[in-house]
């Protein structure tokens, strides 16, 4: 009988854990592979968000991945922004990837480097309904090389990223 009660309780502790261990309130986060690590204008990352509570503050994140062999010490990106009742928005953004000395800023992973960039910190949407977020490479090179992967994180304030 020990034994039964102490299976139970063991698989009981998994599934807690399974559920709520693993809980966050992101309501987006994609992640764009780049074709032969080649990120050209025509392909954007786009993703749709849900949102239910307009009186919730949210933050939208860009992430981005490169190699060490990435040519420039910054990005330029332009995000564009729709959803019901608004027009479209677009606004460009720099952001520093390295030092002067070369010294990469992001989280390094053998030839692999990792960003969470911000785009929009505690926005509040106009109202609830499906937005429609793109984000588009804005660099001189077209494609830009050696970009393995982009993507699109959207959570509640407070929700740690």
């Amino acid at each position: 009988m020990k034994r039964i009660n102490l299976f139970v309780w063991i698989i009981s502790c998994i599934l807690v854990v399974g559920i709520y261990g693993c809980h966050t309130n992101n309501l987006i986060d994609t992640n764009e592979e780049m074709p032969q690590r080649n990120w050209s204008y025509i392909q954007k990352v786009k993703a749709i968000v849900i949102i239910k509570d307009q009186t919730k503050a949210y933050n939208l994140k860009f992430k981005l991945r490169h190699t060490a062999d990435y040519r420039y010490a910054n990005i330029f990106v332009l995000m564009h922004l729709s959803g019901p009742g608004m027009p479209k928005v677009t606004r460009r953004y720099e952001y520093k990837l390295a030092e002067t000395d070369g010294e990469w800023l992001g989280k390094g992973s053998g030839n692999l480097y990792t960003y969470t960039l911000p785009l929009l910190t505690g926005y509040h949407f106009a109202q609830g309904g499906n937005y429609m977020i793109e984000i588009e490479q804005n660099m001189r090179d077209n494609p830009l090389k050696e970009v393995s992967d982009a993507g699109i994180l959207v959570s509640e304030v407070g929700e740690t990223q």
